[in-house]
């Protein structure tokens, strides 16, 4: 088969964290770049830490960041069914066709034999695997044991000599003795395969040649590539991830307080600014471009960008990247995706939500910091007369309490309070009293927000709280300066 084929097959086991949707990036991207196809699979045979809602999470997550596939479990397609469970009898025929091959047995050791076998050898020094002990069963002994009902794994028979080697896109050249390879179990005693023998035979029924997943399988390929060998089918090409961490040393975790695809997009970061930074997460472009749509990444993704070294999640070049596609929306767009979050904190229905978004667009790194930045536009909050004092504007409590005095009768008698208007009117008493801007303008906005941040300067807070509101704050801050001032 020439046409490339990737798939993405998550375990519905709970939220979509940013490792996984990586890879679920990097496997479309692979795909849209050589105009093959993406396949969805759900790998569902791990009952026990099955997890309701999480089938929805993945594809909720997957259509809202445009990573949409071609074959799945629910548009179907012609190497189907797309779900694990469904596919039950397809792995029994398989396994028994290597045990009929002699790549595979029955296992019938027990729970206590195989914590034992495991204790001896941890006591010796050994690492711990399958010893083999069923391996030389007769057939009579088997057939004997499976009359009795005695419950059994099915075991890959592994090489005992010789070595595999196999070739990955991003670490090169890999070597791995047989000898050090344990039996893995391809079927439990419940039926169920085991992950490391469904996904060998999906990929290969399911004609995926391209395999993107996380350094963490490197080590379980050796053992895939012996199942390929027994069967007599192409191994796919292998490109295997280093993990996204937290820090040098330790991975992302949950537990920990680290963020999931659904926690970002909760605290308002852009899907496609999140699709642009988890690309970036080991993976680098040929130029120095950093902002990509989609679209981008599907023409610039190339396989030889990614690196072996692990990468660590930086919050602040989020940050970065979601300011930079906040700031790329129309007007209108950002003004609709923040309007929810101006809403938090600004209740007065008479205030312009759309001269607020004009002035935070270009201030918002992600949408759920506007609550915070606005949060004075309803109420002004108590706040110290200390604020007035900077040394950058060269201004202290008294010069502020002179320059409120001096603007408060203009502006009383000002009926235009247009931004327009009142930049007019603060430029010519600036130039007419021969003062710089900010000596006049950040005692002016101060008393107006209480804070020493805001989302726009003392014109653009004053045409939005308005003249009375305005005016009244205005007087509010030469009383707090006076008692400070006596």
């Amino acid at each position: 088969m020439n046409q490339f084929r990737t798939r993405f097959a998550p375990s519905p086991t709970g939220y979509m964290h940013i490792g996984n949707l990586r890879t679920a990036l990097y496997a479309y991207l692979l795909a849209r770049a050589n105009n093959g196809s993406f396949i969805l699979r759900i790998e569902d045979t791990d009952k026990e830490r099955l997890v309701s809602g999480a089938l929805d999470t993945i594809y909720n997550t997957l259509r809202n960041t445009g990573l949409f596939w071609d074959e799945g479990p629910d548009i179907g397609g012609k190497f189907g069914p797309y779900v694990q469970s469904e596919r039950l009898s397809i792995y029994k025929e398989y396994a028994q066709r290597l045990i009929e091959l002699g790549e595979a047995y029955y296992c019938f050791c027990n729970k206590e034999r195989l914590d034992e076998v495991r204790l001896l050898q941890k006591c010796a020094g050994a690492v711990p695997k399958y010893d083999g002990f069923c391996r030389t069963l007769t057939k009579e002994q088997i057939a004997e044991k499976l009359a009795a009902k005695e419950t059994y794994v099915t075991r890959q028979k592994i090489p005992q000599f010789g070595q595999i080697i196999f070739e990955d896109k991003v670490f090169g050249g890999i070597v791995v003795e047989n000898s050090t390879l344990d039996d893995q179990i391809l079927i439990k005693t419940d039926g169920m395969p085991t992950y490391n023998f469904a996904n060998v035979v999906d990929d290969h029924l399911m004609g995926i040649t391209h395999v993107i997943r996380g350094s963490e399988y490197l080590s379980s390929t050796p053992k895939y590539n012996l199942l390929y060998r027994a069967f007599g089918w192409e191994i796919p090409q292998y490109i295997h991830c280093s993990p996204v961490m937290r820090n040098t040393t330790e991975k992302l975790s949950k537990r920990k307080g680290d963020f999931s695809f659904e926690d970002l997009a909760a605290l308002g970061y852009l899907n496609e600014a999140i699709l642009n930074y988890i690309a970036l997460l080991g993976w680098s472009p040929k130029s120095e471009q950093e902002i990509f749509t989609l679209e981008n990444l599907k023409k610039e993704f190339n396989v030889t960008g990614i690196s072996k070294s692990p990468a660590i999640f930086d919050i602040k070049k989020l940050n970065y990247i979601n300011s930079q596609h906040i700031k790329a929306l129309s007007a209108d767009e950002f003004h609709k995706l923040a309007l929810p979050f101006i809403r938090i904190s600004v209740k007065n229905k008479q205030i312009d939500t759309k001269l607020v978004a004009t002035l935070l667009q270009n201030r918002t790194e992600f949408l759920k910091s506007i609550p915070e930045q606005v949060n004075f536009i309803d109420n002004l909050p108590m706040y110290n007369t200390d604020l007035f004092i900077n040394k950058k504007m060269k201004t202290d409590q008294q010069s502020s309490l002179e320059v409120l005095n001096n603007v408060l009768p203009i502006l009383e008698q000002t009926v235009d309070f247009s931004i327009l208007a009142l930049r007019n009117l603060f430029e010519h008493y600036i130039t007419d009293h021969g003062l710089k801007n900010g000596f006049v303008l950040w005692p002016v906005r101060v008393a107006l927000s209480g804070k020493e941040f805001t989302p726009g300067g003392a014109i653009e807070l004053a045409a939005i709280l308005g003249k009375q509101e305005a005016i009244k704050r205005l007087k509010f801050g030469v009383k707090k300066l006076t008692q400070t001032t006596v």
